[in-house]
């Protein structure tokens, strides 16, 4: 029987494992427990819920739950064992979180296709083909292997994103696109500030609530090149002004003079459907950081589809490692999936896991990848996190910004975002995926 190999039983490695055992293939799964826990983990079970036991919405109109619906059609053990451990939570898909990890350790000891092993892995194999899951929290020396292997610069420890909203969103008859020093379009849209705005806009930010860091994260530190927007606002009224919000080289149209301050929004995808708020890494409370960031001129209705956040999250720089099927480009029998790849959230590390796994499995059967079209929210997140375009690479969750636009127009977010999860589920309703 052919065989691969899968490092590392959190969501990503169990789907990875139990979709490639489901092709007939042989998978030893690896994992350290119960001899070795990382410091956010205490059970021995394996898909452990650290954080929260909320999967996010449930219905199919909303990014996270077409994503789930769309892990249900590839046969996702992880929503097979939440859908029996469900625990009331509104429009959420909220689990008991212990009865959740039993149910997936269970699947998993019991598929005749798997093998568990237990032990650390310090460095990446040098033979087979293998699927590394092995989390935000991998072990350092297996991360270290990774530093090395992938380049010192392709491997992060470290999360200091900037928020991101929807390009739709954005108010433009008060933002203008424009790059500085240059006339017309530009590569940048720029949200220009009055002196009063600023000073209103600097008052909320240098008195917004940070979230509180726990446990593992407790002891970050606070780098000069990831400095939060708020903490550099507090170094004095001028330092943002001075900063990522210095107005230089722009000119408002709408008064022909150069802006008291400017908050610039660049392209996150090739498409341009989603723009980061460039230099404002943060690590305030999500409520705080809509509160506040709405106050910028063309942002009062922005749509964030990710807050920024700071935390430690070791994540590889995957749009300039990864192939589309999310192998590494220098070397195709070695996958990512999990969070290790990019993807930010429980389900889309459970998510990535599905298709590395089944990848995995197609390498070593010498079948074709399986490769999702870009109007599923799979196949639009896996192609987000392998575009060679994207910059500044931060990880992404499931969001409609990543998603093509609709051929035709629809002004209510409710029904459009309904439209998209029908054009999705058309492809999987008609046999295309599998």
């Amino acid at each position: 029987m052919s065989k691969i190999t899968v490092i590392g039983a959190g969501l990503a490695g169990c789907e990875a494992a139990f979709a490639a055992a489901n092709l007939g293939v042989s998978v030893d799964l690896i994992d350290m427990k119960p001899e070795k826990h990382s410091p956010a983990h205490k059970s021995d079970l394996f898909s452990e819920l650290v954080c929260s036991n909320s999967l996010k919405a449930a219905r199919i109109d909303s990014a996270a739950g077409l994503l789930k619906e769309e892990m249900r059609r590839l046969g996702s053990v992880c929503l097979k064992a939440a859908d029996k451990c469900t625990v009331a939570a509104g429009g959420a898909l909220a689990v008991d979180r212990d009865k959740f990890s039993f149910l997936v350790t269970e699947s998993i000891k019991n598929h005749p296709n798997i093998n568990i092993i237990t032990k650390t892995v310090s460095q990446l194999p040098e033979n087979g083909i293998t699927v590394i899951a092995t989390g935000p929290l991998t072990d350092d020396d297996l991360a270290r292997d990774i530093e090395k292997y992938c380049g010192q610069s392709n491997l992060s420890f470290f999360d200091a994103a900037a928020p991101i909203v929807t390009a739709e969103s954005v108010d433009m008859s008060i933002a203008f696109s424009a790059s500085r020093y240059s006339e017309g379009e530009g590569d940048y849209i720029n949200c220009p500030m009055d002196k009063a705005q600023y000073e209103a806009f600097y008052d909320a930010l240098v008195n917004a609530e940070s979230a509180q860091l726990h446990g593992v994260d407790s002891g970050l530190k606070v780098y000069e090149g990831c400095m939060p927007i708020e903490v550099l606002a507090k170094r004095g009224g001028d330092a943002i002004r001075f900063g990522p919000m210095k107005p230089v080289g722009l000119r408002d149209p709408r008064s022909g003079h150069r802006p008291w301050a400017a908050v610039q929004l660049r392209k996150e995808n090739k498409d341009g459907t989603l723009y980061n708020i460039v230099g404002f890494q943060t690590n305030l409370k999500f409520g705080e950081q809509k509160r506040v960031f709405s106050m910028i001129p063309g942002l009062e209705n922005a749509e964030f589809v990710r807050y920024g956040v700071m935390h430690r999250n070791t994540f590889i720089n995957s749009p300039r490692l990864l192939s589309d099927n999310l192998s590494l480009r220098k070397n195709g029998n070695i996958f990512f999936a999990g969070q290790l790849s990019g993807v930010e959230g429980y389900m889309e590390s459970a998510a990535s896991g599905i298709v590395a796994g089944i990848n995995a499995a197609r390498n070593v059967l010498k079948q074709k990848p399986l490769i999702l079209p870009d109007y599923t929210m799979i196949g639009a997140l896996l192609g987000f996190i392998t575009d060679e375009t994207v910059n500044n690479f931060q990880p992404m969750g499931a969001n409609f910004g990543v998603l093509p636009p609709l051929e035709e127009q629809i002004r209510d977010k409710r029904e459009r975002y309904a439209a998209f999860a029908r054009r999705s589920l058309k492809a999987y309703d008609r046999g295309e995926i599998i």
